[in-house]
């Protein structure tokens, strides 16, 4: 026997959290979240390293109907987030539509029924519609490195962190020099005794302006009128001005310079300077913030290898230039799978053909919500929505309020199935592709993991978070193929305004 639902959402992260939470908004009652962790939170539960902290403002990294005044850091660090995005889970009753422990093994469309069955680890559940928000940061990349299996000491990558290992005093090797080993590596070399950063593509790194707000900023925030909302304001000016710049490739010397003059400042040995000076224009590649990375790269422990790795000897890991260091322990900074979402392989259409199938290796959605054969199914934080300066949460709540412009209007027309038209997808694509052409995430002169399999960038926004909310905002019936009990009709009129839900300012 399966569970049916009139909603099912997947992933208690950031994504299921907001959709639950505009669900109750818009009195849909009948929805459940499924969630293979034991608790919500996501990336922000899975990633635990030292020095985890988010590069956005915290102001803007946030709910915008839960606000949160009492931000301790104007980069929060991953506990305070992890307790904000519970507090809101809380707030709202999630919990009591939410069932922890449960893995998604299967999805597939139902044509006759017009219905999801979603088989799962603990039983089966049909739904009317398929929300999934997983996200793109949920499945660790483990690169394959010829020897990595057998290596003697202790592995692990940096979202899955073993506390319980000793770093002190062991020789230890870190694969990858991304946003999480950025962060990370300055916490854990005051305690190694020998650190070897393998570094395949050096980062352009600028400095951090974060600081502890201070408490009376913080009672400011919550008891002034308008404070919050004109420091977020500025903050999300300053973020569009950096946009603006990934969009016109030109502009970014002067953020070059600044990560330049970064780099020279803080590391004076030419030699160590000259490796980690990256050799494409600034923006190509995400772009990292820290005031202790390069510090901590000048210390004597530390050895910067200039190479990936090629292979694992037993306890010697040997660089694709030759070089080689005995180690401990090592540490995978690697990343995740973006653009291969797991997921992708879960998710089935009418005639049994994946998500995968579909997209060979070129994920494509539209609005970066919704794929053509697949009705009723909405992806949070799908394709073609990253941007290099926006917050995610201003992503994710464009799409939530497009995913419930869709189910309010099923629900008040009696549609049985909403699927996007397959030319509709297709020419907002090739417009999509064609923006895309002339950002710096295309033509920066980098290799990054906004690029597919097939050297497509499927993971980027090409304009402004301004026209991703009302564009992506926008539920258009004339979009959509309809299906109702009597046969197939089209849309002849906009869907109507989702329903937000009430602000809770969070204590």
């Amino acid at each position: 026997m399966s569970t049916h639902v009139e909603v099912l959402v997947v992933g208690a992260g950031i994504s299921g959290v907001g959709a639950g939470a505009r669900l109750r908004a818009a009195g849909v009652r009948d929805f459940l979240i499924v969630e293979a962790a034991g608790d919500f939170g996501g990336t922000w539960r899975a990633n635990t390293y030292p020095g985890c902290q988010c590069d956005v403002p915290s102001r803007l990294y946030s709910y915008s109907f839960a606000p949160n005044p009492r931000w301790t850091r104007v980069y929060a660090h991953q506990p305070e987030i992890l307790a904000y995005v519970r507090r809101v889970a809380d707030t709202y009753g999630l919990r009591e539509h939410t069932r922890f422990g449960v893995r998604v093994t299967e999805a597939r469309w139902q044509p006759g029924p017009a219905r999801w069955l979603v088989r799962t680890d603990a039983g089966e559940f049909t739904a009317r519609f398929l929300i999934a928000g997983a996200g793109p940061w949920n499945e660790p990349l483990v690169p394959d490195v010829p020897g990595l299996d057998r290596f003697p000491g202790e592995v692990f990558h940096s979202a899955r962190w073993n506390h319980a290992y000793d770093l002190r005093g062991k020789r230890v090797a870190v694969l990858g020099t991304g946003a999480s080993a950025v962060q990370f590596v300055p916490r854990i070399v005051p305690d190694v005794a020998r650190l070897h950063l393998f570094q395949r593509t050096a980062q352009w790194v600028l400095p951090k302006p974060d600081h502890h707000v201070p408490r009376a900023e913080r009672w400011a925030m919550g008891h002034v009128p308008g404070a919050r909302a004109a420091v977020a304001a500025l903050e999300y000016r300053v973020m569009e001005a950096l946009g603006h710049g990934f969009r016109r490739p030109g502009l970014m010397r002067g953020v070059q310079a600044v990560a330049r003059a970064h780099l020279r400042a803080t590391v004076r040995d030419p030699a160590l300077r000259r490796k980690l000076t990256p050799d494409y224009t600034i923006g190509c590649k995400r772009i990292l913030f820290s005031n202790h990375y390069y510090p901590a790269l000048t210390r004597p422990q530390v050895e910067v290898h200039a190479a990936a790795v090629r292979a694992v000897d037993g306890s010697t890991v040997r660089g694709a230039d030759g070089s080689c260091a005995e180690v401990d322990a090592i540490i995978l900074g690697t990343g995740f799978h973006i653009l291969d979402t797991p997921l992708a392989g879960l998710v089935r259409d009418g005639t049994g053909r994946t998500l995968s199938d579909h997209w060979q290796g070129s994920p494509e959605a539209y609005l970066g919500t919704v794929v053509a054969g697949f009705p009723n199914a909405f992806l949070l934080l799908g394709p073609g929505l990253g941007t290099g300066h926006s917050s995610a949460f201003a992503i994710l709540e464009a799409q939530l309020d497009l995913v419930l412009g869709a189910i309010t209007a099923a629900r008040q027309q009696s549609w049985a199935a909403i699927e996007v038209r397959e030319e509709v997808q297709s020419a907002y694509n090739v417009r999509l592709q064609a923006a895309l052409a002339g950002t710096v995430y295309n033509s920066g002169g980098c290799r990054s993991y906004y690029l597919d399999a097939n050297g497509r960038n499927s993971f980027s926004w090409p304009w402004s978070t301004g026209r991703l909310r009302s564009e992506v905002g926008r539920f258009d019936a004339r979009d959509f193929v309809l299906t109702d009990d009597t046969g197939v009709r089209d849309g002849t009129r906009r869907g109507s305004s989702p329903t937000l839900p009430q602000e809770h300012q969070l204590p």
